[in-house]
């Protein structure tokens, strides 16, 4: 009988830091915005369809960034346009900087506004 191997749960350390700074707002991480295609963004503040993309890789020839990968997100993030989404990409290098969460914040905040 083969061994079962067991990997050791991460916490989530961007989507806590998510959750801390932005209180009163859902965040949902792997949120399922298309049925059809089975799409998921890595992050998302569903009430306000803003979702966060976190694309890794960029340095080291990642799916993000060959052809395939590329169109394939294009495709993705055209349709979640289209749906009336607005999605935020950030590097994983971005996921703790000031920029990324102040990037957040006012988008929220003018999302509100509307």
């Amino acid at each position: 009988m083969a061994k079962r191997i067991v990997k050791p749960v991460v916490p989530d350390l961007f989507l806590k830091l998510l959750k801390a700074k932005f209180k009163g707002v859902e965040v949902v991480k792997e949120f399922r915005f298309n049925e059809t295609r089975k799409w998921r963004f890595d992050y998302a503040f569903p009430s306000h369809k803003i979702a966060i993309e976190v694309d890794g890789g960029v340095w080291t020839g990642g799916r993000h960034i060959n052809p395939a990968g590329y169109i394939n997100d294009m495709e993705k993030l055209n349709t979640a346009a289209s749906m009336g989404w607005l999605v935020l990409r950030i590097t994983t290098d971005d996921r703790f900087s000031r920029k990324t969460y102040e990037l957040i914040k006012n988008t929220l905040e003018i999302n509100a506004e509307h």
